[in-house]
């Protein structure tokens, strides 16, 4: 998933690699460097048109129920700071 335009709410058959690229490329920094690239391309993707409160809410749905309660509460907050954007 290069953007969130791409993110289609289906795992596509080249995920694995894309996953192991993107975690690759977080090794060794921390949770703020990971939560600046994610408003980076959230405020890129809102600015260009290609990502939608909708979207962003359904991303959320999606992946909240793997969460605990603490980590599901910081995702909802991350959700609405980006709808805000």
């Amino acid at each position: 998933m290069k953007d969130f335009r791409s993110y289609s709410g289906s795992v596509p058959p080249d995920w694995s690699r894309e996953a192991e690229d993107l975690v690759a490329s977080f090794r060794g920094k921390g949770e703020g460097d990971l939560m600046r690239a994610i408003y980076a391309r959230a405020l890129e993707g809102k600015r260009n048109g290609t990502l939608t409160n909708e979207q962003i809410d359904a991303f959320y749905a999606q992946f909240s129920p793997m969460l605990d309660g603490a980590k599901r509460k910081k995702l909802r907050k991350v959700v609405e700071e980006l709808k805000k954007m």
